[in-house]
């Protein structure tokens, strides 16, 4: 499956690169000089291409997660955690997100793939929202484990859902409502599997979601 899933979506951006390509000068050149339904299905392509080039851009990183080996390193988190809020500090900044966090420590990990975790999970927390979103990401210690979570004050899951969001293409609402490829918190399972992890959810229906992951102290 994750060999298919490279091979496929790999050889799929050339071609989808020269439809997205064409169909925009299409746009530009003919928009509002034929009939209105002809318009509607040049917009229609187009927002066809942008869906499957994020959806192939999404089935590349989870290919790639267990056929590109990287050696695990020391890491602080609160460094890595500023990078990826950094990235994305123009939705941050549009939607007026509140994030505050613990202190984070320094664990043995992949910081990409890791950051990866925190970006999936912290888009979701924006993205399910129907208020100004207020994010806290918390750090729990133990003897064996650190762990980490992501919680807000969303729309949350009900609690026949709560396990089946962790799987491929696995949606709760319609793409117009929520974009998406439905593939983002697969990426953070088996991110969080190879570091000898596990994730979860814990959620109620209107009162948000906290999503928890654990880091082993003991080297992955």
């Amino acid at each position: 499956m994750e060999q298919f899933a490279y091979v496929a979506s790999h050889d799929l951006q050339e071609p989808l690169r020269m439809v997205t390509s064409f169909t925009q000068l299409l746009a530009m050149k003919y928009k509002n000089k034929l009939d209105s339904d002809a318009d509607d299905y040049i917009d229609f392509i187009v927002e066809g291409s942008h869906r499957m080039k994020d959806l192939i851009d999404d089935l590349l990183v989870y290919s790639r997660l267990n056929t590109v080996k990287t050696e695990y390193q020391f890491s602080d988190l609160d460094q890595l955690l500023d990078k990826v809020l950094l990235g994305m500090k123009n939705t941050i900044v549009e939607k007026h997100v509140q994030i505050i966090h613990d202190k984070l420590p320094t664990v043995r990990c992949d910081s990409s793939q890791l950051g990866q975790v925190f970006q999936n999970l912290i888009s979701n927390s924006i993205k399910f929202h129907e208020t100004t979103p207020k994010i806290h990401i918390s750090a729990e210690e133990t003897d064996e484990e650190w762990i980490l979570g992501v919680s807000d004050e969303g729309i949350g899951i009900g609690p026949e859902h709560q396990k089946q969001i962790f799987d491929v293409f696995k949606r709760l609402h319609t793409r117009k409502k929520y974009p998406g490829t439905g593939i983002g918190l697969s990426i953070c399972k088996r991110v969080v599997e190879r570091h000898n992890g596990k994730i979860w959810v814990e959620s109620e229906l209107g009162k948000g979601s906290s999503f928890y992951f654990t880091l082993p102290k003991k080297s992955p």
